[in-house]
């Protein structure tokens, strides 16, 4: 298994219409939980797991989010300017791959919030990549009992660490977290412009690449302003 990457891509140009009307104003990235910006709560756990240099790519409200990271340092902030056009969560990736270099980098979600248990989950997710069998390994949170999250999971995990998608099926185990690491080889001939991660996380699936790594910890669906308190109340039920 490879060092732990010292680089990361941060999403944080989406429009967040869920999460409306506190969007309208102030980009999801920037909206607070616990006292602290999402993309802070991200940066941070970034930060912990010896990340140097994160590329957050911006599209709405960017010159909010750019203001936001200007003074920060650990780790170094990248900008990747994505006013002109919205690149979906693959396209941003492909338009930052000079910045993030030719070695396996995090791939998170601006976004995504979770409570660590004993081992944070992103050195964790580092640690147990391993990019001669791996093109893509996701940190995997429950389908149930994750908080906020109602959907019927994205993946079934199998003995070996492999992931199937849920296809067909009613339900899945697991959902995606909004974390993982990816190896800069899963993005070759990877198409320019917009286009969906999920194209490429089908891809390794298919070479028997796409690994999965399910979280110690709580995860929280923050993706609407009701979901914001029950975020904030599992964060304090877990400090106290």
């Amino acid at each position: 298994m490879a060092a732990s990457p010292r680089r990361a891509m941060v999403l944080a140009a989406g429009l967040g219409e869920r999460m409306r009307p506190i969007t309208n104003t102030i980009p999801k990235p920037l909206v607070k939980v616990a006292g602290k910006a999402m993309l802070d709560h991200m940066l941070d756990k970034l930060a912990a797991a010896g990340v140097e240099r994160a590329v957050v790519n911006v599209h709405y409200l960017a010159d909010q989010i750019e203001r936001h990271v200007a003074a920060r340092t650990a780790p170094q902030i990248v900008i990747s300017d994505e006013r002109d056009r919205l690149l979906n969560t693959g396209g941003g990736v492909v338009k930052a791959l000079a910045a993030l270099g030719r070695e396996p980098f995090f791939h998170v979600n601006a976004d995504t919030v979770w409570i660590d248990n004993a081992k944070p989950n992103m050195s964790r997710l580092g640690e147990f990549f391993d990019p001669a069998t791996m093109d893509a390994l996701l940190l995997l949170a429950p389908t149930e009992g994750s908080i906020g999250y109602a959907g019927r999971g994205d993946f079934s995990l199998q003995a070996d660490g492999r992931l199937i998608r849920r296809g067909d099926r009613p339900a899945a185990p697991y959902v995606y977290a909004g974390a993982a690491v990816l190896s800069p080889t899963l993005f070759d001939g990877a198409p320019q412009g917009a286009f969906s991660l999920t194209k490429l996380f089908d891809k390794a699936g298919e070479g028997g690449r796409l690994h999965g790594l399910p979280m110690d910890g709580i995860w929280m669906h923050v993706g609407t302003p009701d979901a914001i308190g029950l975020a904030e109340a599992a964060i304090k039920a877990h400090a106290g």
